[in-house]
Protein backbone atom coordinates (compact mmCIF):
# COMPACT_ATOMS: atom_id res chain seq x y z
CA UNK A 1 0.00 0.00 0.00
CA UNK A 2 2.72 2.10 0.69
CA UNK A 3 4.57 2.35 -2.44
CA UNK A 4 0.81 2.90 -4.39
CA UNK A 5 0.79 6.02 -2.30
CA UNK A 6 4.05 7.06 -2.80
CA UNK A 7 4.17 6.39 -6.89
CA UNK A 8 0.39 8.21 -6.40
CA UNK A 9 2.11 11.30 -4.79
CA UNK A 10 5.13 11.02 -7.35
CA UNK A 11 2.75 10.98 -10.56
CA UNK A 12 0.98 14.15 -8.80
CA UNK A 13 3.95 15.88 -7.88
CA UNK A 14 5.43 15.32 -11.63
CA UNK A 15 2.37 16.72 -13.24
CA UNK A 16 2.11 19.56 -10.85
CA UNK A 17 5.42 20.39 -11.70
CA UNK A 18 5.04 20.26 -15.80
CA UNK A 19 2.05 22.13 -15.87
CA UNK A 20 3.74 24.86 -13.63
CA UNK A 21 6.55 24.79 -15.70
CA UNK A 22 3.71 25.72 -18.64
CA UNK A 23 3.32 29.03 -20.28
CA UNK A 24 -0.05 29.81 -19.88
CA UNK A 25 -1.75 30.83 -16.53
CA UNK A 26 -4.21 28.26 -16.37
CA UNK A 27 -1.72 25.03 -16.45
CA UNK A 28 0.18 27.39 -13.79
CA UNK A 29 -3.11 27.52 -11.77
CA UNK A 30 -4.00 24.00 -12.15
CA UNK A 31 -0.51 23.08 -11.57
CA UNK A 32 -0.21 24.46 -7.98
CA UNK A 33 -3.20 23.10 -7.49
CA UNK A 34 -2.11 19.43 -7.95
CA UNK A 35 1.74 20.45 -5.67
CA UNK A 36 -0.91 21.22 -3.05
CA UNK A 37 -2.75 18.00 -3.54
CA UNK A 38 0.53 16.16 -3.83
CA UNK A 39 1.69 17.90 -0.40
CA UNK A 40 -1.31 17.03 1.73
CA UNK A 41 -1.39 13.23 0.33
CA UNK A 42 2.65 13.85 1.82
CA UNK A 43 1.54 14.56 5.00
CA UNK A 44 -1.12 12.50 5.43
CA UNK A 45 1.29 9.49 4.48
CA UNK A 46 3.76 10.90 7.09
CA UNK A 47 1.59 9.76 9.90
CA UNK A 48 1.90 6.90 8.79
CA UNK A 49 -1.05 4.95 6.58
CA UNK A 50 -3.66 3.19 9.33
CA UNK A 51 -5.93 0.06 8.78
CA UNK A 52 -8.34 -0.32 10.89
CA UNK A 53 -7.65 1.99 12.98
CA UNK A 54 -10.65 4.41 14.26
CA UNK A 55 -9.94 8.24 13.50
CA UNK A 56 -10.87 9.07 17.27
CA UNK A 57 -10.16 7.91 20.58
CA UNK A 58 -12.03 4.64 21.24
CA UNK A 59 -11.76 2.95 24.52
CA UNK A 60 -10.48 -0.13 22.79
CA UNK A 61 -8.65 -1.03 19.77
CA UNK A 62 -6.06 1.13 18.19
CA UNK A 63 -6.21 4.98 16.89
CA UNK A 64 -4.57 6.30 13.68
CA UNK A 65 -2.90 9.42 14.72
CA UNK A 66 -5.12 12.82 14.16
CA UNK A 67 -2.75 15.48 13.97
CA UNK A 68 -1.82 14.41 10.52
CA UNK A 69 -5.55 14.68 9.75
CA UNK A 70 -5.85 17.82 11.39
CA UNK A 71 -3.22 19.36 9.42
CA UNK A 72 -4.32 18.21 6.07
CA UNK A 73 -7.76 19.47 7.05
CA UNK A 74 -6.48 22.41 8.06
CA UNK A 75 -4.43 22.57 4.82
CA UNK A 76 -7.49 22.10 2.48
CA UNK A 77 -8.81 25.06 3.30
CA UNK A 78 -5.89 27.35 3.20
CA UNK A 79 -5.21 25.80 -0.22
CA UNK A 80 -9.16 26.74 -1.39
CA UNK A 81 -8.37 29.88 -0.68
CA UNK A 82 -4.88 30.21 -2.26
CA UNK A 83 -6.63 28.42 -5.27
CA UNK A 84 -9.06 31.32 -5.49
CA UNK A 85 -6.44 34.03 -4.68
CA UNK A 86 -3.90 32.88 -7.50
CA UNK A 87 -7.42 32.54 -10.01
CA UNK A 88 -8.21 36.33 -9.29
CA UNK A 89 -4.49 37.26 -9.88
CA UNK A 90 -4.73 35.38 -13.07
CA UNK A 91 -7.78 36.74 -14.37
CA UNK A 92 -6.70 40.12 -13.67
CA UNK A 93 -3.21 39.50 -15.35
CA UNK A 94 -5.62 38.71 -18.43
CA UNK A 95 -7.47 41.84 -18.16
CA UNK A 96 -5.02 43.82 -17.83
CA UNK A 97 -2.23 42.39 -20.60
CA UNK A 98 -4.67 40.85 -22.78
CA UNK A 99 -3.11 37.79 -23.22
CA UNK A 100 -3.25 34.43 -20.72
CA UNK A 101 0.99 34.07 -20.91
CA UNK A 102 2.23 34.12 -17.45
CA UNK A 103 5.38 36.96 -18.88
CA UNK A 104 2.25 38.87 -20.03
CA UNK A 105 3.47 38.55 -24.00
CA UNK A 106 3.19 35.67 -26.26
CA UNK A 107 6.20 34.04 -27.27
CA UNK A 108 6.07 35.23 -30.99
CA UNK A 109 5.64 38.83 -30.30
CA UNK A 110 8.83 40.74 -28.69
CA UNK A 111 6.86 43.81 -26.68
CA UNK A 112 4.64 43.05 -23.53
CA UNK A 113 0.74 44.05 -24.64
CA UNK A 114 0.34 45.73 -21.49
CA UNK A 115 3.82 48.34 -22.45
CA UNK A 116 1.73 48.83 -26.37
CA UNK A 117 -1.52 49.56 -24.37
CA UNK A 118 0.10 52.45 -22.46
CA UNK A 119 1.68 53.51 -25.89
Amino acid sequence: MEFLVATGIGAVTASGIYLVLRGRTWPVVIGLSLLGYAVNLFIFAMGRLWQDAAPILTATGQVADPLPQALVLTAIVIGFATTGFVIELALRSRHESGTDHVDGFEPSSTTPNAVEDVK
